[in-house]
Parts: structure tokens; C-alpha cells; sequence
């Protein structure tokens, strides 16, 4: 009876630590999402990487 009740309590630990991460995982997604979109409305040029050196422009 004892070790049922040992291995509940592990479990049920790592059910809560499970549970949590997921939560922390989630906000820290809405996050980046947040902050992809707004790098997103940004108008970035387009940089000719080919005018190095090590490209043959001819």
C-alpha cells in the first residue's frame, strides 16, 4: 500500500512539472509569434550576395 502511494506521489510530481513546462512552453510561443509578425511588417531590402570576391561577376 505504501509503494502505491510512493509511486502516486511520483507521478503525480512530474504530472504537475509536465504541465507547467507545457504552459511555460505555450506562453513563451505566443511570445515569438508576437514578435516574428512585428519583424515581419518590416520592409527588408534584399542584400546581391554574389559581389564578393568569390563570385565571378562577369
Amino acid at each position: 500500500m505504501t509503494i502505491l502511494i510512493i509511486v502516486m506521489v511520483i507521478f503525480g510530481t512530474l504530472l504537475i512539472f509536465g504541465i507547467r513546462k507545457s504552459y511555460k512552453l505555450k506562453k513563451d510561443n505566443e511570445r515569438l509569434t508576437n514578435l516574428n509578425t512585428s519583424t515581419l511588417n518590416k520592409k527588408e531590402t534584399y542584400k546581391d550576395f554574389t559581389e564578393g570576391h568569390m563570385y565571378d561577376n562577369k
